[in-house]
Formats: C-alpha cells, sequence, structure tokens
C-alpha cells in the first residue's frame, strides 16, 4: 500500500504545472560545460529588447530590462544577449521587436563572423519559431513578432555550415539558439572556449536541434534570477518572463 501511494503522488507530481515550469539547466558535452535555456513557445513569453521606450536609449544590460519588466508587474527568468551588434550598441543585422522592423536585413558578404555565409535570422511569431538562412527567410517573409539576424548558421536542416571544421584552432566562449525537434527553442551559453564545429554538434546531436544560429563570441552571457555573468553592454536581449 505504501509502495502503491509512493507511486501515485510520484505520478501527480510529474504531471503538475510546477513540473512543467520553465528551466534553465547546467549540460556538460564533450567535456565542455553549457548553460540551456528551454522555451516552450506554448508556455513561455519569449521577448527580444533593444531601446528602452522611456529613453530612447539602448537597455545595454540585463538588469535594466529586468527592471522595465519589473516596472511591468512581470518576473525575468532568464535573459541572454542577442545577435552580432555595430558601434552604438546597434544591432548589426535585422532587428524585429513588437512587430516592428527596427533595423532592416543585412546582406553584407564580408566582415567578421557575421557575413561567414550562410548566415540567418532566429524568428519567433506566436508559438512558432524558426532559424532560417538570410535569403530564404527574405522568401518567406514570416511577419515574425522577434527577430534576430545574426551569423554564421551554425546548423541547416542537421547540416553543419561548410566552413566549419573539426581542427579549427579558434576558441571562444559562443553563445547560440536552436529550434529543436520538439519544437521548442533552445538558447546555449558555453562556460569556455568552444569551436565553431564543436558548438554546432552540441546542437545538433546534444540538444537535438537541426536548425541553429550563433550569436555572439566571448562577451555572450546570460543571467537568471540566481546569477547574472554579464560583463559588457549589448544591443538586443532576448528574455523569458511571467
Amino acid at each position: 500500500m505504501i509502495a502503491v501511494r509512493f507511486l501515485l503522488t510520484a505520478l501527480l507530481m510529474s504531471c503538475s504545472p510546477a513540473s512543467q515550469a520553465f528551466q534553465v539547466n547546467k549540460v556538460v558535452s564533450a567535456g565542455m560545460l553549457y548553460t540551456v535555456a528551454e522555451v516552450d513557445l506554448t508556455r513561455d513569453r519569449l521577448e527580444l529588447h533593444w531601446l528602452n521606450p522611456t529613453t530612447a536609449q539602448p537597455y545595454a544590460s540585463f538588469a535594466q530590462v529586468q527592471g522595465r519588466l519589473n516596472k511591468l508587474g512581470r518576473d525575468m527568468l532568464f535573459a541572454t544577449n542577442s545577435g552580432i551588434y555595430a558601434p552604438g550598441l546597434r544591432p548589426l543585422g535585422l532587428h524585429v521587436e513588437g512587430g516592428r522592423t527596427l533595423v532592416p536585413v543585412n546582406n553584407a558578404r564580408s566582415g567578421g563572423n557575421f557575413a561567414l555565409l550562410p548566415n540567418g535570422v532566429f524568428w519567433v511569431r506566436g508559438r512558432q519559431a524558426g532559424v532560417t538562412e538570410t535569403q530564404a527567410y527574405r522568401r518567406l517573409a514570416p511577419q515574425p513578432t522577434f527577430a534576430t539576424q545574426s551569423g554564421p548558421l551554425l546548423l541547416a536542416g542537421g547540416q553543419v555550415h561548410p566552413a566549419f571544421n573539426r581542427g579549427s584552432p579558434s576558441f571562444k566562449v559562443r553563445s547560440g539558439v536552436g529550434v529543436c525537434s520538439d519544437g521548442r527553442v533552445r538558447f546555449a551559453v558555453s562556460a569556455g572556449p568552444v569551436n565553431f564545429y564543436a558548438f554546432a554538434v552540441f546542437f545538433r546531436d546534444r540538444l537535438k536541434c537541426p536548425d541553429a544560429l550563433y550569436l555572439d563570441g566571448s562577451i555572450s552571457a546570460y543571467a537568471t534570477p540566481e546569477n547574472n555573468t554579464q560583463l559588457a553592454d549589448f544591443a538586443g536581449i532576448w528574455t523569458v518572463s511571467r
């Protein structure tokens, strides 16, 4: 009887709303520690922020965005940097916020990681999300609520970016976002330096995301209610809140 009661309790707990709460997990893969935020768009509020409507200036920090959300009566559960940005804390590529295109698509074909083609766009519209190669995104015209352009693409249809090399000596802290086979969005920030190939394979093989986009490198960071790793200012900032 005790065993049956214990089993029933465990089943109830596994089906409770608390078990479906948003989570940020630590994941070790190939000797590297990653912080992974798993976003279920059917329950989680995922948004992109750049300019504070009160000051018309970039938020720059997780703390400033958190302050804004608090004023709106909401709690910030997670934050991380968006895509690569230009001087003056201006997104280097497409930035869509609240359905408004604040920065247009950037078609640059040279200049750093952003232009290591193919690059792409991470976009969110309601309960849908995608990581789409930039020119394909323009043809698709998904009219997202939120979107950021960055580069390079880590994965497209499960295929690793053709310029990535397993033996590349370019090791940096990296952050990225993937849209995964279960329909969920996963953000990942490495705790230490990894090369592009290892980072792409982590999204594909461990997180089961066939499509993923590199967001930024050495300055990448995240924040939770318990921790804030930010050391540099950001342009766009993604948040999950309630």
